[in-house]
């Protein structure tokens, strides 16, 4: 039996050149293509496909939010996150909305064939490199440096990622020593760092490690007297 298929994409190029891809594949069936995660769950509703093949960064409903609603409510039907984006923000999100495989858009057309072989039979479709980066994180070979807990409510709105990235900040970290630590782009960083800046009202770096002391967020270096 076929496997059927709805793609979700809100670029048109993009969508239908996956469309045309996967109308060559064996064993594969498209029954639909989405522009955004709203049109993907009403999809995911209308023709109870086997898989949904979802980008992320979508208007209105992104990827994720559809992800998690489509496997609240159908639960029959598979995600695979087909996406440009690896970063940890992206692949960890993804995967505890409910996604069950992760592959990148320069995925060959045998890897999408063999994710969702594999989400169908109840495993994990997932690149080599995604493997190997859950591998990382599970033995801890390439932890987070972050010193202490976060308290469970934070400040001011921030996220807590953004409350992770203040507290390397407040270690002396740059932007691409975060990158590192964290496991995620350096325009993340930025992005980041611009966010928390809005929040707590911090013109700069060292008004934002002020900011991460003040809150209790990050603890001041021990100033040793001989």
């Amino acid at each position: 039996m076929s496997a059927r298929v709805v793609v979700a994409d809100d670029q048109a190029i993009v969508r239908e050149g996956i469309v045309m891809l996967l109308g060559l594949l064996p064993g594969i069936e498209v029954v639909g293509a989405a522009k955004d995660g709203d049109e993907a769950v009403a999809l995911v509703a209308e023709k109870a496909p086997d898989v949904v093949l979802m980008d992320l960064r979508m208007p209105r409903c992104d990827g994720v939010e559809a992800t998690r609603r489509i496997r609240k409510e159908h639960p029959r039907t598979q995600v695979v996150v087909l996406t440009t984006f690896a970063d940890d923000d992206s692949l960890f999100t993804a995967l505890q909305a409910g996604a069950r495989g992760y592959l990148t858009k320069d995925a060959r057309g045998e890897e999408i064939v063999q994710a969702i072989d594999a989400v169908m039979s109840g495993e994990a479709g997932l690149s080599p490199k995604v493997q190997r980066r859950l591998l990382e994180r599970v033995t801890g070979s390439e932890a987070v440096p972050v010193p202490c807990a976060l308290p469970s409510e934070l400040p001011d709105g921030l996220t807590p990622r953004e409350a992770e990235v203040l507290v390397l900040i407040a270690e002396g970290l740059s932007n691409r020593e975060i990158a590192r630590a964290l496991h995620v782009s350096a325009a993340t960083v930025k992005t980041h760092i611009n966010n928390l800046f809005a929040k707590t009202g911090a013109r700069d770096r060292t008004q934002a490690v002020r900011y991460a002391y003040g809150r209790g967020l990050a603890r001041p270096p021990r100033t040793s007297f001989t």
